[in-house]
């Protein structure tokens, strides 16, 4: 195996720089540019001050240096590892990897270091794509989701899983080798309760999926309503910033606008849409399609009315209009199962107290809860933040349970499925019990499947996809 090298902090200036070489060479190279204590006899996990030299122009120092030495097998890789604190001018850092190169190694590929400690053993597939995740977390929630798979909290609990299929598998097969004595080793009860809690697990597995893509990319908040309800206003509110464009002219939003707000260390993907009534522009109709398309795969609706654009108590001044009910009943309709609906009464400052009363009062009845009142333009946003994350907290798992938030593994877990249902009805005991060679052949993909999202089983392809995505120098 070869010697590899890179620079593991992000590109451009800054005060420090960290080179990584890895390899049965790292510290016997280092040497060779190092003036300071002698690396080949240090300890492993110990930390030295020195001087970088370049010894083909005379000894000509680079920078001083701090040299930290990881001798194998306890070291990231499980190869010798020695990582280089340099200052962190882009001079050093290109004149650095240089002088190792020349010395003798080969720049990392991207993912190059986690791939080695992945061969090693360090750790499996599964917790080297959560090293990858918690390098590109941006908020305490999906940080929390990647370190637990890091961790190996995800690896245990599929190890688990995939020990009681073998074992249900060891069973089912000992049962084929005896098969002219006509013995059954294996009681059909137990393995109907061990196949009922296996499929259960994979299954819950698997819908944590939903949970986890909207931590890792952002909750996605619809904000919904008639035209001039103050939707956009809404979301340069919740944004801090003028982000969409506000005017009293109906059916200035005509398309959505996306953009991400960090509360309580989730990250929510606020959606402006356009304003929903009847129309035939059909240029305003394709975005209040859109306007549907995004409700029904949001998990929480900002639904945003006002009096003086609903008409407290009569809505069919304007044909254009869509009736509170009308639209109450689309939303419903429309919205995923798991969503949450928030009903916003805006612009409390330019209507009386006795229109947004009333307005108020017909929305609690129709929704059975008391709507949010509030002025975008006025009103500090703490008081919907607040009622937002309340929401979501009731739609996503607890983050210290085990959530997938990886397509790979949710495609593993999702074929694994259907084979594990397949065993569970083989061993029913009506309408007739299937020959147990046919239930192992399931047991044995659902096996493969499971194996797949720790590497136990993985084709070199899906490897090389895996860690071309992660950065030089991890």
């Amino acid at each position: 195996m070869d010697t590899i090298c890179a620079i593991s902090t992000p590109p451009g200036t800054g005060g420090i720089a960290v080179a990584r070489i890895s390899g049965p060479s790292a510290i016997d190279i280092v040497q060779n540019i190092w003036k300071g204590k002698d690396l080949t006899g240090v300890k492993s996990h110990t930390a030295h001050l020195g001087m970088i030299v370049d010894t083909d122009d005379g000894n000509e120092p680079l920078d001083q240096a701090v040299a930290t030495v990881f001798r194998n097998p306890a070291s990231f890789t499980g190869d010798d590892v020695v990582e280089l604190a340099v200052h962190g001018s882009t001079y050093i850092q290109s004149a650095l990897i240089n002088l190792l190169i020349r010395r003798g190694c080969r720049l990392a590929e991207p993912g190059e270091f986690t791939r080695r400690a992945f061969a090693a053993g360090k750790m499996d597939l599964a917790e080297a794509e959560g090293v990858a995740d918690v390098i590109a977390s941006t908020s305490r929630a999906a940080h929390r989701v990647a370190m637990s798979q890091m961790r190996g909290v995800f690896s245990r609990k599929l190890e688990t899983l995939r020990d009681q299929l073998v074992d249900l598998a060891a069973l089912l097969e000992l049962e084929l080798d005896f098969s002219e004595e006509d013995v059954e080793f294996a009681d059909r009860e137990r393995l109907r309760t061990l196949a009922a809690e296996t499929l259960e697990t994979v299954t819950r597995l698997a819908d944590s999926f939903a949970t986890g893509n909207a931590i890792r990319h952002g909750i996605p908040v619809a904000i919904v309503g008639r035209p001039n309800a103050g939707k956009s206003s809404i979301l340069n509110m919740l944004l801090g910033d003028n982000r969409a464009i506000v005017s009293d002219i109906p059916g200035t939003t005509r398309d959505t606008i996306e953009d991400t707000a960090t509360i309580e260390g989730y990250t929510y993907r606020f959606i402006d849409t356009a304003g929903l009534r009847h129309t035939d522009d059909t240029i305003e109709n394709l975005g209040i399609n859109r306007t549907w398309e995004k409700t029904a795969k949001a998990r929480i609706i900002l639904w945003v009315l006002s009096p003086d654009t609903t008409g407290a108590t009569d809505d069919a001044d304007t044909p254009d209009r869509l009736s509170i009910e009308e639209l109450y009943q689309t939303l419903r309709e429309t919205m995923p199962e798991d969503g949450r609906l928030l009903t916003i009464v805006n612009k409390t400052d330019l209507n009386t107290p006795e229109e947004t009363a009333a307005l108020s009062a017909r929305l609690q009845k129709l929704t059975g809860a008391a709507p949010l009142h509030l002025s975008a333009t006025l009103d500090h946003p703490d008081s919907l933040r607040k009622a937002i994350h309340k929401l979501s907290a009731e739609t996503l798992a607890d983050a210290s349970d085990v959530i997938v938030a990886n397509s790979r593994h949710y495609e593993a877990l999702h074929n694994a499925i259907a084979p594990l249902t397949r065993v569970l009805d083989a061993l029913q005991p009506t309408p007739y019990p299937l020959p147990s060679d046919l239930i192992a052949q399931d047991v044995r993909e659902s096996i493969h499947h499971l194996s797949t999202i720790t590497g136990a089983i993985t084709a070199p392809d899906i490897l090389t996809t895996i860690f071309s995505r992660f950065c030089i120098g991890k």
